[in-house]
């Protein structure tokens, strides 16, 4: 039971995570406003645009993005 708390504690990067992965795919660095349009356009959840949207304006690497937004990607 309490693995599942766990679990449910943790937030869902893996929507986060795909969407890094398909934005930085040919990348090495990506606008703020590019990953937040991305995001809008992915549909996901206001939690993630929240954060994104908090980013400070600039270009980040996939490594930087991640770091920065709760992601699992290195």
């Amino acid at each position: 039971m309490s693995d599942d708390a766990s679990v449910t504690d943790e937030p869902d990067t893996g929507a986060l995570d795909d969407l890094l992965d398909d934005i930085f795919r040919g990348q090495e660095r990506v606008t703020q406003a590019d990953i937040y349009r991305r995001a809008v356009a992915a549909e996901l959840p206001a939690d993630l645009l929240a954060r994104i949207d908090a980013l400070p304006e600039g270009e980040y690497a996939v490594d930087e993005a991640s770091d920065l937004l709760g992601g699992n990607l290195a």
